[in-house]
This record gives C-alpha cells, structure tokens and sequence, in this order.
C-alpha cells in the first residue's frame, strides 16, 4: 500500500492506518527523539505525545505526501515541550554510540569534541545535531524546526566556527 493512500485511510479514522505509516519510519522518529531527549524513557514518552497529537489532528492534514515532515515536525516540538516541563539541559555526553557513526575515529577526540560540542548554544547544538549526527539536510532541518534555511546554514557556520575556535584551530580542520 502507497504512503499517501495510507494517510487517506489514516485521515478518515483508520487507525491499523496511522500505525502502519509510524512504523514504517519507527528508527527516523527514535533517533530523532533520542537526539532531543537524550535517554530512551523520555524519546519513547515524546514519540507516545507525538501518536497522541498525530491521531487527533491528522485530519487538519492538507496534503498527504506532508506527512511526515509534518509528523517530525509534531515530534520535535513535542521533544522540546518535555524538555521545557523537565527543565533539561541538552547534552550529547551520554549518547548512545550504537545508535550514530561515531563522528571521529578516536575516542579521545570524540570525547573532547562532544565536550566542546555541549558548551555551544542549544540552537547551534540543535542544528549540528541534525546535520552531522542524523545527516538531515537543510531543507529537512529548515521544516523541522520552522526557520529559514539561510538561518539553517548560518547556524550550522557559526556553531562549528565556534567548535573550531575552541578545539584550537586548524588542527581539528576536517572536522
């Protein structure tokens, strides 16, 4: 069954339908939770607040091929409401490295660059996360979180000038 004639079936009541089409993308949703979220009981509590709002508002869903841009979108600010309630601060010290490429080879220089990494705006953290840990691209990232691409890149610029700044330069340059 085609996506889009799933989102039909889900956007007239069919819930079997709306299940199927979360649990086709079942690791996207998680990883990006987990980015957000940082442990498995609150990724899992923000994809449970995500179903919720996707099962009751998937009928104001205008075009079905949006869907899941628009359900990421749903996640991502769902993440962000968790994190509002529980007041958590955002760090990447305790990912799971089963779940990403690890982004140097050496453990030591993994560690001072997820150290540095965590020291950054949670806006600049925001974004390199989903560019370099979920390989999103602009665009991806742009709808997620409801900005400009332009402010997108100068982002993602400015937060690994400032990485680079604080790993000293040009030693960390492929970086």
């Amino acid at each position: 069954m085609e996506v889009d004639e799933m989102v039909s079936k889900a956007k007239s009541g069919d819930k079997e339908a709306l299940v199927k089409l979360i649990m086709l993308r079942q690791k996207e949703y998680y990883k990006l939770a987990y980015i957000y979220m940082k442990n498995k009981e609150d990724s899992l509590d923000a994809l449970e607040d995500m179903i919720v709002i996707l099962y009751e508002n998937i009928r104001k869903l205008k075009k079905e091929e949006a869907f899941y841009s628009w359900s990421k979108t749903i996640l991502v600010n769902c993440c962000k409401k968790l994190l509002k309630e529980k007041r958590k601060v955002v760090l990447i010290d305790k990912l799971d490295e089963r779940l990403y490429e690890p982004v140097v080879n050496k453990q030591e220089d993994q560690i001072v660059l997820e150290d540095k990494l965590s020291k950054l705006s949670p806006k600049h953290q925001e974004v390199i996360r989903m560019r370099y840990y979920l390989d999103l691209d602009y665009e991806s990232i742009s709808n997620l979180l409801k900005i400009p691409i332009g402010t997108v890149k100068s982002r993602i610029s400015i937060g690994i000038n400032k990485l680079r700044e604080s790993l000293g330069g040009d030693k960390y340059e492929g970086y």
